[in-house]
Protein backbone atom coordinates (compact mmCIF):
# COMPACT_ATOMS: atom_id res chain seq x y z
CA UNK A 1 0.00 0.00 0.00
CA UNK A 2 1.55 3.30 -0.90
CA UNK A 3 0.17 6.80 0.93
CA UNK A 4 2.03 8.93 -1.23
CA UNK A 5 3.36 8.37 -4.92
CA UNK A 6 5.20 11.03 -6.54
CA UNK A 7 6.88 11.13 -10.19
CA UNK A 8 8.94 12.93 -11.88
CA UNK A 9 7.24 16.39 -10.15
CA UNK A 10 9.12 19.40 -10.96
CA UNK A 11 7.82 22.85 -10.09
CA UNK A 12 9.19 25.75 -11.52
CA UNK A 13 9.49 29.68 -10.42
CA UNK A 14 9.88 30.78 -13.69
CA UNK A 15 11.72 28.91 -15.90
CA UNK A 16 14.06 27.86 -13.68
CA UNK A 17 12.94 24.19 -11.62
CA UNK A 18 13.41 24.71 -7.78
CA UNK A 19 12.28 20.71 -7.46
CA UNK A 20 13.59 19.05 -10.72
CA UNK A 21 12.31 15.92 -11.71
CA UNK A 22 11.58 14.23 -8.38
CA UNK A 23 10.52 10.68 -7.89
CA UNK A 24 9.75 8.47 -4.80
CA UNK A 25 7.21 6.81 -2.57
CA UNK A 26 6.26 6.51 0.83
CA UNK A 27 4.47 3.62 2.18
CA UNK A 28 2.14 3.10 5.90
CA UNK A 29 5.26 2.73 8.64
CA UNK A 30 7.68 5.26 7.51
CA UNK A 31 8.82 8.14 9.01
CA UNK A 32 10.75 10.00 6.14
CA UNK A 33 12.73 12.71 7.05
CA UNK A 34 13.01 15.47 3.75
CA UNK A 35 16.52 17.07 4.91
CA UNK A 36 18.84 19.61 2.59
CA UNK A 37 20.46 22.95 2.83
CA UNK A 38 18.40 26.10 2.75
CA UNK A 39 16.83 26.64 -0.85
CA UNK A 40 17.33 23.33 -1.72
CA UNK A 41 13.51 22.88 -2.75
CA UNK A 42 12.09 20.75 0.12
CA UNK A 43 8.82 23.45 1.01
CA UNK A 44 8.15 23.59 -2.72
CA UNK A 45 8.52 19.52 -3.08
CA UNK A 46 6.42 19.27 -0.18
CA UNK A 47 3.47 21.94 -1.51
CA UNK A 48 3.60 20.36 -5.01
CA UNK A 49 3.23 17.31 -3.84
CA UNK A 50 0.31 18.03 -2.12
CA UNK A 51 -1.15 20.35 -5.24
CA UNK A 52 -0.45 23.89 -3.61
CA UNK A 53 1.90 24.56 -6.09
CA UNK A 54 1.27 24.52 -10.33
CA UNK A 55 3.78 21.53 -11.01
CA UNK A 56 4.37 19.08 -13.87
CA UNK A 57 4.61 15.14 -13.60
CA UNK A 58 2.45 13.48 -11.18
CA UNK A 59 1.50 12.94 -7.06
CA UNK A 60 -1.14 10.85 -6.54
CA UNK A 61 -2.37 12.97 -3.53
CA UNK A 62 -2.77 16.49 -5.64
CA UNK A 63 -5.10 14.10 -8.00
CA UNK A 64 -7.52 13.92 -5.11
CA UNK A 65 -10.64 16.24 -4.90
CA UNK A 66 -9.89 18.82 -1.78
CA UNK A 67 -12.11 16.77 1.09
CA UNK A 68 -10.76 13.54 0.15
CA UNK A 69 -7.33 14.66 -0.01
CA UNK A 70 -7.81 16.13 3.35
CA UNK A 71 -8.55 12.97 4.59
CA UNK A 72 -5.48 11.54 3.61
CA UNK A 73 -3.04 14.03 4.41
CA UNK A 74 -2.58 16.57 7.34
CA UNK A 75 -0.08 19.54 6.32
CA UNK A 76 1.35 21.44 8.61
CA UNK A 77 3.05 24.58 7.00
CA UNK A 78 6.27 26.30 7.66
CA UNK A 79 4.76 29.56 8.83
CA UNK A 80 2.16 28.88 11.78
CA UNK A 81 1.38 32.06 13.75
CA UNK A 82 -2.26 31.47 15.03
CA UNK A 83 -4.26 35.22 14.21
CA UNK A 84 -7.84 33.95 15.52
CA UNK A 85 -8.51 34.39 19.57
CA UNK A 86 -9.78 31.37 19.51
CA UNK A 87 -9.36 28.62 22.22
CA UNK A 88 -6.53 25.70 22.08
CA UNK A 89 -9.42 23.37 21.66
CA UNK A 90 -10.89 25.43 18.78
CA UNK A 91 -8.05 25.58 17.01
CA UNK A 92 -7.24 22.12 17.42
CA UNK A 93 -10.82 20.81 16.61
CA UNK A 94 -10.33 22.04 13.14
CA UNK A 95 -8.59 19.17 12.14
CA UNK A 96 -12.04 17.45 12.18
CA UNK A 97 -13.26 19.90 9.62
CA UNK A 98 -12.65 17.20 6.49
CA UNK A 99 -14.98 15.06 8.25
CA UNK A 100 -17.72 17.16 9.18
CA UNK A 101 -21.18 18.41 6.97
CA UNK A 102 -21.10 22.39 7.19
CA UNK A 103 -22.71 23.70 10.18
CA UNK A 104 -21.98 20.31 11.78
CA UNK A 105 -21.26 19.73 15.68
CA UNK A 106 -18.66 17.51 16.82
CA UNK A 107 -19.46 13.65 17.19
CA UNK A 108 -18.20 11.81 20.36
CA UNK A 109 -15.81 10.57 17.93
CA UNK A 110 -14.60 13.61 16.73
CA UNK A 111 -14.04 14.93 20.33
CA UNK A 112 -12.23 11.31 21.23
CA UNK A 113 -9.12 12.27 18.16
CA UNK A 114 -9.22 16.00 19.60
CA UNK A 115 -8.67 14.97 23.50
CA UNK A 116 -5.94 12.01 21.67
CA UNK A 117 -4.29 14.83 19.75
CA UNK A 118 -4.17 17.51 22.88
CA UNK A 119 -2.86 14.67 25.13
CA UNK A 120 -0.14 13.87 22.62
CA UNK A 121 1.10 17.57 22.73
CA UNK A 122 0.97 17.36 26.49
CA UNK A 123 -1.65 20.07 26.21
CA UNK A 124 -4.40 19.56 28.30
CA UNK A 125 -4.24 22.08 30.50
CA UNK A 126 -4.20 24.34 27.86
CA UNK A 127 -7.75 23.41 26.38
CA UNK A 128 -9.74 26.72 27.37
CA UNK A 129 -6.35 28.88 26.77
CA UNK A 130 -6.49 31.91 24.51
CA UNK A 131 -4.28 30.53 21.58
CA UNK A 132 -3.08 33.69 20.55
CA UNK A 133 -2.42 34.27 24.50
CA UNK A 134 0.51 31.61 24.10
CA UNK A 135 4.39 31.28 23.01
CA UNK A 136 5.04 31.03 19.58
CA UNK A 137 6.75 27.45 20.01
CA UNK A 138 3.46 26.75 22.22
CA UNK A 139 1.48 27.88 19.33
CA UNK A 140 3.23 25.69 16.97
CA UNK A 141 2.59 22.68 20.04
CA UNK A 142 -1.40 23.61 19.39
CA UNK A 143 -1.15 23.90 15.52
CA UNK A 144 0.87 20.17 15.09
CA UNK A 145 -2.13 19.33 17.74
CA UNK A 146 -4.43 20.09 15.15
CA UNK A 147 -3.37 18.05 12.50
CA UNK A 148 -2.97 15.27 14.71
CA UNK A 149 -6.56 15.65 15.19
CA UNK A 150 -7.00 15.18 11.73
CA UNK A 151 -6.28 11.52 11.99
CA UNK A 152 -4.77 10.49 8.75
CA UNK A 153 -3.09 7.89 6.97
CA UNK A 154 -0.38 10.57 6.25
CA UNK A 155 0.96 13.82 8.00
CA UNK A 156 3.22 16.18 6.18
CA UNK A 157 4.78 18.85 7.94
CA UNK A 158 7.55 21.65 7.57
CA UNK A 159 10.08 22.17 9.63
CA UNK A 160 7.74 21.55 12.92
CA UNK A 161 10.60 21.57 15.36
CA UNK A 162 11.33 24.86 14.48
CA UNK A 163 11.37 27.35 17.18
CA UNK A 164 10.63 24.84 20.03
CA UNK A 165 13.03 24.30 22.81
CA UNK A 166 14.99 20.90 22.55
CA UNK A 167 12.57 19.16 24.99
CA UNK A 168 9.45 19.82 23.17
CA UNK A 169 11.49 18.99 19.30
CA UNK A 170 12.45 15.54 21.26
CA UNK A 171 8.62 14.94 22.20
CA UNK A 172 7.19 15.89 18.88
CA UNK A 173 9.56 13.67 16.93
CA UNK A 174 8.61 10.87 19.61
CA UNK A 175 4.56 11.31 18.61
CA UNK A 176 5.80 11.03 14.87
CA UNK A 177 7.81 8.05 15.50
CA UNK A 178 4.82 6.69 17.50
CA UNK A 179 2.51 7.79 14.51
CA UNK A 180 4.47 5.21 11.97
CA UNK A 181 5.00 2.33 14.41
CA UNK A 182 0.83 3.01 14.95
CA UNK A 183 1.06 1.83 10.84
CA UNK A 184 0.57 5.67 9.61
CA UNK A 185 3.24 7.50 8.22
CA UNK A 186 4.98 11.24 7.86
CA UNK A 187 6.73 13.06 5.54
CA UNK A 188 8.81 15.81 7.16
CA UNK A 189 11.30 18.66 6.33
CA UNK A 190 14.11 18.85 9.22
CA UNK A 191 17.20 20.56 10.34
CA UNK A 192 18.85 19.22 13.14
CA UNK A 193 20.32 15.93 11.06
CA UNK A 194 21.23 13.97 14.23
CA UNK A 195 17.08 14.40 15.08
CA UNK A 196 16.47 13.18 11.83
CA UNK A 197 19.07 10.36 12.11
CA UNK A 198 17.57 9.12 15.23
CA UNK A 199 13.76 9.23 14.27
CA UNK A 200 13.30 8.69 10.87
CA UNK A 201 13.38 5.26 9.26
CA UNK A 202 14.51 7.12 6.11
CA UNK A 203 15.89 10.24 5.21
CA UNK A 204 15.51 11.85 1.35
CA UNK A 205 18.49 14.26 0.64
CA UNK A 206 17.82 17.12 -1.42
CA UNK A 207 20.59 19.60 -3.14
CA UNK A 208 19.84 22.45 -5.51
CA UNK A 209 15.69 20.87 -6.36
CA UNK A 210 16.75 17.32 -7.23
CA UNK A 211 16.69 14.10 -4.70
CA UNK A 212 20.45 13.20 -4.65
CA UNK A 213 19.64 10.26 -1.93
CA UNK A 214 17.42 8.43 -0.65
CA UNK A 215 17.81 5.60 2.17
CA UNK A 216 18.42 4.82 5.51
CA UNK A 217 20.05 7.36 7.84
CA UNK A 218 22.80 5.70 8.48
CA UNK A 219 23.51 5.55 4.40
CA UNK A 220 22.35 8.72 4.00
CA UNK A 221 24.38 10.85 6.77
CA UNK A 222 27.90 10.30 5.17
CA UNK A 223 30.66 12.93 5.99
CA UNK A 224 31.01 12.92 1.79
CA UNK A 225 27.54 13.72 1.53
CA UNK A 226 27.48 16.30 3.99
CA UNK A 227 30.24 17.88 2.14
CA UNK A 228 29.14 17.27 -1.21
CA UNK A 229 25.61 18.90 -0.51
CA UNK A 230 25.60 20.90 2.62
CA UNK A 231 29.43 22.25 2.22
CA UNK A 232 29.81 21.21 5.55
CA UNK A 233 32.77 19.66 7.34
CA UNK A 234 31.33 17.37 9.75
CA UNK A 235 31.96 14.19 12.01
CA UNK A 236 29.36 11.10 12.23
CA UNK A 237 29.87 9.26 15.25
CA UNK A 238 27.34 5.87 15.18
CA UNK A 239 25.43 5.37 17.67
CA UNK A 240 22.73 3.17 19.13
CA UNK A 241 20.30 5.54 18.78
CA UNK A 242 21.60 7.07 15.00
CA UNK A 243 24.05 8.98 13.56
CA UNK A 244 25.17 12.00 15.46
CA UNK A 245 26.11 14.53 13.42
CA UNK A 246 29.00 16.70 15.00
CA UNK A 247 29.42 19.75 12.38
CA UNK A 248 33.00 20.55 12.33
CA UNK A 249 33.15 24.03 9.52
CA UNK A 250 31.89 25.30 6.49
CA UNK A 251 33.97 24.35 3.47
CA UNK A 252 34.57 27.50 1.35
Amino acid sequence: MTLLSVQNLTVRRGECPVVDAASFSIGPGECVGLIGPNGAGKTSLLRGALGLLPFEGTSSLAALPPRQRAAQAAWLPQTREIAWPMSVERIVALGRLPYLARGARLSPADQGAVDAALSRMGLQNFRTRLATALSGGEQARVLIARTLAQDTPLLMADEPIAGLDPAAQIATLQVFEALAQEGRAVLTSLHDLSLAGRYCTRLIMMGAGRIVADGPPDKILTAERLAEVFHLHANIVPTPHGPLVQPLGVIA
